[in-house]
């Protein structure tokens, strides 16, 4: 399994998400991109200094580099937004439960939990080289559906910060967001969706494939759940807007050509 190993990557993780011990959120946001970026980079030092890669060496450089592009894209623009968007930073903070400190050990607790949650997300590159897979054909398969999950992402935020600067007022409608109304969180689903598969002919016991399974599933949880928050703020602030409400009535939350149209309770729901 390569507990010792795991550990380490689990250390740099935990130091790269500790900013969210300054506001509680960056734990789930900003330190998000950076514990990935550096897991990735962990991994590929790993393998290099330990010779694992063998023949498909180049393979591992691969993937971190898509590591460490998802990440600097990730918080770099979540930074960049929340330092220059006083409204975005007034609402993260609302949603961080406002000025109210949070105990130390609620933090810490939050802290060591998102960290193992990284690691485990990261851990398909992991395995693949730790277990001396040398295919080459699926990797790539999964890596360019993690680009592509990544080149949705980048779009979906450039076109909602676009449409926001034009009608600040209204939520985005054009682009992408005429397909589905969170295109960013499909776009995070579809690259954790790619790292999956690329491991899938790299798991070699349980144990492995059980924590790939979970990091999936608890991502793929994560998004739904981030756009259930969404919604109910957006109801809240644009419910009486008859252009919303038939748009959110009509266009997929997440899943393109789903008919998932809400994600609140039926009573909180916009009608």
């Amino acid at each position: 399994m390569g507990w010792g190993y795991l550990g380490i990557i689990l250390a740099v993780c935990a130091v790269c998400c500790a900013c969210g011990f300054k506001k509680f959120v960056w734990f789930l946001s900003i330190g998000y991109g950076f514990a990935i970026a550096g897991g990735g980079i962990t991994i590929w030092i790993l393998t290099l200094a330990n010779g694992w890669g063998g023949p498909v060496v180049w393979l591992c450089v691969v993937q971190a580099l898509l590591f460490a592009a998802y990440g600097a894209r990730l918080s770099g623009f979540l930074l960049y937004r929340e330092l220059k968007n006083k409204a975005y930073a007034k609402t993260l903070n609302e949603d961080a439960g406002g000025d109210k400190k949070m105990p130390v050990f609620v933090l810490a607790a939050i802290w060591i939990f998102v960290s193992i949650l990284y690691t485990a997300q990261v851990s398909p590159m992991f395995f693949r080289y730790f277990n001396g897979r040398t295919d080459i054909v699926l990797p790539l398969i999964g890596m360019v559906i993690s680009v592509l999950g990544l080149c949705l992402e980048a779009l979906a935020d450039k076109q909602k910060s676009d449409q926001k600067k034009v009608n600040p007022k209204m939520v985005a409608t054009q682009g992408l967001y005429k397909f589905v109304r969170c295109p960013n969180y499909l776009g995070e689903i579809t690259f954790w969706i790619g790292v999956f598969v690329s491991g899938i002919t790299a798991y070699a016991n349980a144990g492995q494939w059980i924590m790939a399974i979970l990091a999936l599933i608890a991502i793929v949880f994560i998004m739904f759940n981030g756009a259930q928050r969404l919604e109910k703020r957006q109801n809240e602030r644009y419910g009486k807007d008859k252009t919303y409400r038939a748009y959110v009535n009509s266009t997929p939350i997440i899943l393109p050509f789903i008919p998932l149209y809400h994600l609140n309770k039926p009573e909180k729901r916009v009608k």
